[in-house]
C-alpha cells in the first residue's frame, strides 16, 4: 500500500514539474514585438491657440452735426460707395429760416453803420471847431465801433447757420461698403451732445482683420510677423492664413481670465470673409522645415525584463569627467555666453533606444521643438536610426499600429505635413 502511495506521488509530483517547465518555456518563447520609427527630415511648429472675430481693417461711423428730420436716404446696407457721394440729407427747412434771418440782421447792422458813420463824421467836424464837448465825440466814436462790431457779427452769425445747413447734406467719406444704416427717413435726430451715427462704412473688405484674444500664458511667445492659420464656422474645410500685426497692450479681463487682442492681417480676395466672423485661431510661433523627427513616444520607452531574453541591452555610460569639465567650462564663461545659453533654455536633454538588429542602445539626445506627436532632434541622433516607440506580446501585437495616436486628441489645421519626409 505504501508502494502504490510513493509511485502516485512519484507520478504527481513529476507531472507538476513538467507543466511548470512547459508554462516557463512557452512564456519565454512568446513573441514579442519592438515597435520602431525612423528618424526622418520633416515639418514641425509650435503653435498658440486663440479665438477671435472678423472685422474690416478700417471703418468710419459717419454722424451728423445737425439736428432735424432725416428727409432722404440714398444708401442701404451693403451699398458700395463712393467718396463724396450723398447718403442722406436732412430737412433744412429751419436752418434756412435762420439764414434768412441772419441775413435780415446783417442787412440792419450795415444800415446802421452807415448811419453811425455819417454821424461820427459830422460830430468830428464840429469837435474840430470847438462846437462840442469831448463826451460828445467819445459818443459818436464808442457808437460807430459798436455799429461795427454788429456788422462783423452778424456776418460771423450767418456763416455758421451757413455751414449748420451744408452739415443737412450727408457725404461718404471714403470709398466703401455701407455696413449698417441707422436711420430711416422721416426720422428725427438730435445732435445736441453729440454726434449720432447714421451709417459705419467698411474701406475696404478685400482686406480684413482678425481680432484674436490671446491668453497671458501665451501671449509672450507670440510677435509681430509671425504666420496664423483659421477657420470659420461658415466655411470649416478652408483654411486661411494671416500675420500677427500688433499685440495692443490694452488688457481684457473676463472671469479672471486676462487676455491681450492680437491684430492679424488677413487677405480676403475671394469675399468669402464677413465682419463679425467667429474664428479659430492657431499662430506659430516656432517653425522648422527641415528637421529631423522622431515620434514623442521615443522619449518615454523603457526597456523592461521581457527583452532580456531576446535582445542584448546597452545602456548610455555617464562621461564623469566629461560632465565635470563641461561644468568647469560654464562657470569660466563669460555674460555674454550666459546670455546665449539663456536663449537655449528651450533645448532639452532625452534618452532613446536604438535598435540595430539584436542589440538595444541607449543614447543621450537634445531635442527642440515637441508638437506631442513628434519631436525635433538637435544633437545626438542620424537619419534613419530606428527609435523604439514601443513593445508588444502576444496578443497585444496586432493593436500596436492602433496605440500610436489617439483620434480623441484635438486636430488643428497645419501648414506642413507633420511627418517626417520619406
Amino acid at each position: 500500500m505504501k508502494k502504490k502511495t510513493i509511485i502516485l506521488l512519484s507520478v504527481l509530483v513529476i507531472v507538476i514539474v513538467a507543466a511548470i517547465l512547459y508554462f516557463v518555456s512557452r512564456k519565454k518563447t512568446e513573441e514579442v514585438t519592438i515597435v520602431t520609427s525612423k528618424a526622418q527630415y520633416g515639418y514641425i511648429e509650435k503653435s498658440v491657440t486663440a479665438t477671435g472675430t472678423v472685422q474690416p481693417v478700417d471703418t468710419v461711423s459717419v454722424g451728423a452735426q445737425v439736428s432735424g428730420v432725416v428727409k432722404n436716404i440714398y444708401a442701404d446696407f451693403n451699398s458700395v460707395v463712393k467718396k463724396g457721394q450723398l447718403l442722406a440729407k436732412i430737412d433744412p427747412s429751419i436752418l434756412l429760416a435762420q439764414a434768412e434771418q441772419s441775413k435780415a440782421n446783417l442787412a440792419n447792422a450795415r444800415s446802421n453803420l452807415n448811419f453811425q458813420q455819417s454821424n461820427f463824421e459830422r460830430q468830428n467836424q464840429l469837435f474840430n471847431l470847438g462846437a462840442i464837448s469831448k463826451a460828445d465825440y467819445q459818443l459818436a466814436l464808442n457808437q460807430i465801433q459798436s455799429a461795427k462790431a454788429a456788422v462783423d457779427n452778424s456776418v460771423a452769425q450767418l456763416k455758421v447757420i451757413n455751414k449748420n445747413l451744408s452739415y443737412t447734406d450727408i457725404y461718404s467719406p471714403i470709398d466703401g461698403v455701407v455696413l449698417n444704416r441707422n436711420v430711416s427717413a422721416g426720422q428725427t435726430i438730435a445732435s445736441s451732445f453729440n454726434a449720432p451715427t447714421l451709417f459705419v462704412i467698411a474701406k475696404d473688405l478685400t482686406k480684413m482683420q482678425v481680432r484674436a484674444a490671446v491668453d497671458e500664458a501665451d501671449i509672450g511667445e507670440v510677435k509681430s510677423g509671425q504666420e496664423v492659420t483659421f477657420t470659420v464656422d461658415a466655411f470649416p474645410n478652408d483654411v486661411f492664413e494671416g500675420t500677427v500685426q500688433e499685440i495692443l497692450l490694452h488688457a481684457k479681463v473676463s472671469a479672471n481670465v486676462v487676455t491681450y487682442p492680437t491684430l492679424i492681417n488677413v487677405e480676403n480676395e475671394a469675399m468669402k470673409l464677413k465682419p463679425g466672423m467667429t474664428a479659430s485661431i492657431y499662430i506659430y510661433t516656432e517653425q522648422d522645415d527641415n528637421a529631423l523627427l522622431i515620434p514623442s513616444k521615443a522619449l518615454t520607452f523603457k526597456p523592461d525584463s521581457t527583452l532580456l531574453n531576446h535582445y542584448i541591452i546597452i545602456k548610455a555610460e555617464r562621461n564623469i569627467a566629461g560632465l565635470k569639465r563641461e561644468g568647469e567650462k560654464k562657470t569660466q564663461q563669460p555674460d555674454s555666453t550666459n546670455k546665449l545659453n539663456n536663449l537655449n533654455e528651450t533645448n532639452q536633454k532625452a534618452t532613446v533606444w536604438i535598435k540595430n538588429g539584436d542589440t538595444l542602445t541607449e543614447k543621450r539626445i537634445t531635442i527642440g521643438l515637441n508638437d506631442n506627436t513628434y519631436v525635433k532632434v538637435i544633437k545626438g541622433l542620424s537619419p534613419n536610426e530606428e527609435v523604439i516607440t514601443n513593445v508588444v506580446t502576444g496578443e497585444n501585437n496586432n493593436n500596436a499600429d492602433n496605440a500610436q495616436r489617439s483620434p480623441f486628441m484635438p486636430q488643428m489645421p497645419r501648414r506642413g505635413s507633420g511627418r517626417p519626409r520619406n
